[in-house]
């Protein structure tokens, strides 16, 4: 059975696919893109995802989300989304586990602290870093280091990327030195991610009282919804409200990319992905749904993402990792043999700390700040 069949002629193919760095040969019973999202669930970094921020610690509560179910949300949206548009669901499914691997804990200020404290070695950002997970970090395979992951694969994990880091990069960064486009799926996997943080930001915030339904009927994209359900079920209330409404939420945006993008399609009519390369973007909102979008992400960064209570949470876990990062520095000894970089070379060391302090879960990272610099923990 062919597994690229049911796809476009301007989706990405198994057959024909630019091929991994280390030649394997082809599995009897799975494509290429079938394996990558196997090894990419089975490794390391997929598993710590459970224990790393999303908007709220881990520790704060079981029912928020983690950068781990935040994935698995990103992989359902996309490949719904994918077999509408009939590209490459794998593909789709692989990049949306894969996206979030080089996370920092504490979220977005884990990784704010960590390029500050990076500066004179290159910085740090989570993109270049969940390739650098794949590529080389990931430990499983006596023949290589990494996962040994598609091309296709590895191009779409990297959403953003200096001209600096791309000359360095190679091939796989190529693309943002040529000015040309990822992949369609690599571009659907980028909107999934967005139709599912804001969506399920609303969610969280709404469960832990740091925003209101009162609020977010300021916003005029999330009041069509929730009349929407008031009128369909007058007197629905609570947990049930909510989950409806943003069910509809996610139905409009999702379905609203599916029609915008198969207009594009059909009005561009890419022959091949070579075609949809040189092509401009085709996976796009609407302009007004795309200005909804924005609407709600500007609600979401000024009434939850900057509340004074998850601010509070943001200055500690600065302090955690700014101050790992400059003991581990001052006195490499602290950190585990494999970490340690013989003969001094400050660059090198400054990565091998990044890895280790990108790859801790937030509950290590407070355990282990707590055994350098806490007194009790003699």
């Amino acid at each position: 059975m062919d597994p690229d069949a049911h796809l476009a002629p301007y989706a990405v193919h198994s057959r024909g696919a630019r091929p991994r760095r280390h030649p394997e040969t082809a599995h009897a019973s799975r494509s290429q893109f079938q394996r990558d999202r196997d090894r990419i669930i089975h490794c390391s970094a997929f598993r710590r995802l459970e224990y790393k921020t999303q908007v709220f610690l881990n520790h704060e509560g079981d029912m928020f989300r983690t950068r781990l179910t935040h994935s698995l949300e990103v992989a359902q949206v996309g490949r719904s989304m994918a077999r509408n548009l009939r590209l490459n669901e794998d593909l789709v499914e692989a990049l949306a586990l894969a996206h979030d691997l080089g996370h920092t804990p504490f979220g977005h200020v884990g990784q704010d602290v960590l390029n500050e404290c990076m500066q004179d070695h290159g910085g740090f950002e989570h993109n270049l870093q969940s390739l650098r997970v794949v590529d080389t970090l990931e430990e499983h395979y006596g023949a290589f280091d990494g996962l040994n992951l598609m091309f296709d694969t590895r191009e779409g994990i990297l959403k953003h990327c200096s001209l600096a880091n791309a000359r360095e990069l190679g091939d796989v960064a190529q693309r943002f030195i040529d000015r040309t486009q990822p992949s369609l799926e690599a571009q659907l996997t980028n909107l999934a991610d967005e139709i599912a943080y804001n969506s399920h930001d609303i969610d969280d915030g709404l469960r832990s009282g740091l925003i209101t339904i009162a609020q977010l009927e300021e916003v005029d994209f999330f009041a069509r919804r929730w009349r929407e359900v008031q009128t369909a079920y007058p007197g629905l209330s609570g947990r049930r409200a909510i989950y409806e409404t943003l069910r509809r939420l996610i139905t409009v945006l999702a379905d609203d990319l599916i029609a915008t993008s198969s207009a594009l399609l059909a009005d561009c009519a890419p022959a091949d992905v070579a075609a949809v390369r040189a092509g401009p973007p085709l996976i796009r909102f609407s302009d007004p749904v795309r200005k909804d979008a924005t609407e709600l992400k500007r609600f979401l960064r000024q009434n939850l993402y900057r509340h004074y209570l998850v601010n509070r949470m943001r200055v500690k876990a600065s302090r955690i990792v700014r101050e790992l990062y400059q003991a581990f520095m001052a006195e490499p000894v602290l950190l585990p043999p494999d970490y340690q970089v013989a003969g001094g070379d400050p660059a090198r060391q400054a990565r091998k700390i990044a890895d280790y302090i990108a790859g801790m879960t937030d509950r290590y990272a407070i355990r282990e700040h707590r055994r350098i610099f806490s007194l009790e923990e003699l």
